[in-house]
This record gives structure tokens, sequence and C-alpha cells, in this order.
């Protein structure tokens, strides 16, 4: 039975979602079609309107990959953000993604309002307040985006998206950092790339860019590492390190292709160890975010406390 969102998403239990959109009927409508058509450009939307809405909700970007027939995306939703926010703040941000009722304009536009209209509005910006930090909302900004223009650039109507976005809470670390390193290797998983910095429209190829052009350890439109700041902008920042996280997922990517040089000497990444992960329990967790069966991906106690363990994929066999 389908379960209504607010049942699935609780910021009082986790701020740390994996959301997942497909297209209608799985079509490749964000890659090329089986007439040979490309729809390519359609993924650098995607990407430009994450990356608006990021900085437009008090939601940052974690992760991100976007395939042909899907997305895959790794959310912070700050809501303490959205509280140290004028209304002011909130209400231009709110004009960002609505025209609004014609007194926001007005207000914004510094013109005095009636009360009625002050008592109105103020009543509709603690609304927006919610909205801004609300994962359905930004799904739904991004999600609508895309249909629109997708359907009005090929003269049509209709679906695009398949239904409503899939969302996933990531209970723990673990959770998180297992999450993180399954969509940013989606183009390895999928065969669209052999090595992680060729993984078009990902973040992790993002964040890689971006620190070979010797800039700070994260781009300005991803969510930071905690390498040397405890918020960045006023907003949260990853509880890893920028350069263990990279080496964890060129762990994995190896992992993913065994035959990969320098595969039988790769120690195990240090970020494993600082969470207390053995290659087997990582690899156990690896396999939970692979699944994806369940709404919510399972923390490493909860998979230990399992009497039966799940058999790994294949490719994941050579590490137990």
């Amino acid at each position: 039975m389908t379960l209504p969102r607010s049942a699935l998403i609780s910021l009082e239990t986790t701020p740390y979602y994996h959301c997942i959109s497909r297209c209608v009927r799985r079509a490749f409508l964000m890659g090329r079609d089986n007439n040979g058509n490309s729809f390519d450009h359609r993924k650098t939307w995607l990407v430009e309107r994450i990356k608006f809405l990021g900085n437009t909700f008090a939601i940052s970007i974690a992760a991100y990959a976007v395939m042909s027939n899907h997305y895959h995306l790794v959310l912070h939703a700050d809501e303490a953000l959205t509280q140290n926010w004028t209304d002011d703040e909130v209400q231009r941000r709110w004009r960002k993604l609505f025209r609004g009722p014609d007194m926001l304009q007005r207000r914004l536009n510094g013109e005095s309002l009636s009360p009625q209209e002050n008592q109105q509005l103020d009543q509709l910006t603690s609304t927006w307040r919610e909205r801004l930090c609300s994962i359905s909302w930004f799904m739904y900004c991004l999600n609508y985006e895309i249909a629109l223009r997708a359907n009005k650039e090929e003269g049509l109507t209709g679906r695009f998206w398949d239904g409503r976005f899939k969302s996933i809470a990531l209970k723990d670390e673990a959770a998180l950092l297992a999450c993180m390193a399954y969509v940013d290797l989606n183009p390895i998983r999928a065969g669209l790339a052999d090595k992680i910095a060729d993984s078009d429209y990902t973040s992790i190829q993002e964040r890689i860019r971006h620190a070979a052009s010797g800039l700070s350890n994260s781009p300005a439109d991803l969510m930071a590492f905690s390498d040397s700041v405890q918020r960045k902008n006023g907003r949260q920042v990853l509880p890893f390190q920028h350069h263990d996280y990279l080496e964890l997922v060129d762990w994995h990517s190896r992992i993913k292709q065994p035959c990969k040089p320098g595969l039988a000497d790769a120690k195990q990444p240090r970020l494993l160890a600082q969470l207390g992960l053995s290659d087997r329990q990582w690899s156990l967790l690896a396999s939970e975010a692979q699944k994806e069966i369940s709404s919510m991906l399972h923390s490493l106690k909860k998979i230990a406390s399992h009497k039966r363990v799940p058999k790994p994929p294949t490719w994941l066999e050579s590490v137990l």
C-alpha cells in the first residue's frame, strides 16, 4: 500500500533523504531514445535546476546523479536555517519560485499594506517558511519545471515522470555514506564510465574537478565537507572529510570493477575505520543501498542484528 509522504519524510527523525524520480515508462527522455533522438541536454536542465533550488530552499545537495531515464539526489533539509531567515528573506526566496499574491510584490517594492493585508501576508509567510525546508516541495518544484520544459520542447502534453518520487530516510552516518557512494557511482554501475572523474552529470565529478582547480574542498552549490568549517553560509556540513570521501568512492569503484589496476594493493579507506566498519559490513550496507527495496535504508546495527544476512551481489563477493 502506498504510504503518505508525511509517513516517509520526518525531519524530526533524520534530515537526510535519498530521492529518486524516474521518467514515465522508464523511457530515455533524458538520453538517447530508440529512434536515435538525443535528449542529453535535459540532464543539464536538471543539474541547473537542482542547484537553483538548493540555493533557494533550506535544503542542501549532498550528492546527485542524472541518468538517461531517472535521477538520484541525496538531500539535507535544515529546518533550523529557515528559522533564522527574516520574513523578508522568506518572501524573496518564495518569489523566486512562484508569483505569489499581488500584495507580496507590493511589500517587496516597499509599498504600504493595509492591516488586513499585513496579517494575511504574515500567515502566508509562515506557510512558505515551512515549505522552504520541505523535501516534497523541493521535488515538486524540480520535477514540474523539467516536465514543463520537456513537453514544451516536443509540443506534447501529459506526464513526464512516473508517479511520485521515491524517498528513503538515511538514519545514520553509515547509511548516508553508503547512499552517497551509491549515487555517485551510478554511471560506473551502468557501464557508462570507467572512472569516477569521467562520470558525467554527477556530484563526484563536480567535486573532483573543483578540487583539481585548487579551489575550496566543495563547489558552492554542493554541501560542504567538515574539513575546516562547522557550518558553511549558515548551513550544516557533511560529517566526513573531502579526501576521505573521495578515497572511499574510488576504492568502492575498484570493487565494482575487480580487474581495475590497484585493487589488490588497495587498503581499507580510513573513513570505514573511523565509522568502525569492516569490509564485509560495508559490502552488506552497500548491497542494502543498491537494492532500495525499503522506504528506509537500514542502519548497520539493523543489518548486524539480522540472523540471515542477504547474499551480496556477485561483484561484491571478492571482498567477503
